[in-house]
């Protein structure tokens, strides 16, 4: 098993249970503090996929030998009011764009939504299992939530 350590870059959640807080200027530190405790990877918590500087990311946890555990999709919620099961359409429907940002950005890198190589088509296929059950949480139907669970079960297993 390998060990990873969260780097928070979002300044609303200071109060939250991140080991390390920060933001993209003093990410260098961080990544370093990281890889001096042990650790084997980082997890970053990032306002969003388009504030995720990627080549930056790459770039040090390359020189320190650790790898992108995960990229936090809190933010969302934290910093866009976005969540699945919103009232308003609309806004489920950001959070799935906002989800499936995160999850091309973190593809990239092999992180866990993807396989280690980051092949593209893991990416895909985690994109289009996210779309797919979103469509069903997102269907306005009055359906309980068994018949939704029966849906979704052949998309999980």
């Amino acid at each position: 098993m390998k060990s990873a350590v969260t780097i928070s870059l979002v300044p609303e959640a200071r109060r939250g249970p991140f080991v390390l807080h920060g933001n993209f200027s003093d990410l260098a530190p961080h990544v370093a503090t990281a890889a001096g405790l042990g650790f084997d990877g980082v997890e970053i918590f990032a306002a969003s996929a388009e504030e995720f500087p990627a080549a930056e990311v790459a770039r040090l946890l390359g020189g320190e030998g650790l790898s992108l555990a995960a990229l936090g999709t809190g933010a969302g919620w934290l910093c866009h009011g976005l969540h699945l099961c919103h009232p308003d359409a609309v806004v489920r429907g950001r959070a799935v764009e906002f989800i499936a940002g995160l999850i091309d950005a973190a593809g990239a890198f092999g992180a866990p939504c993807s396989d280690r190589s980051g092949s593209a088509a893991l990416r895909r296929l985690a994109r289009r299992s996210l779309l797919a059950c979103a469509r069903l949480v997102l269907l306005d139907t009055h359906q309980d939530w068994s018949q939704r669970f029966t849906q979704l079960t052949p998309l999980v297993l």
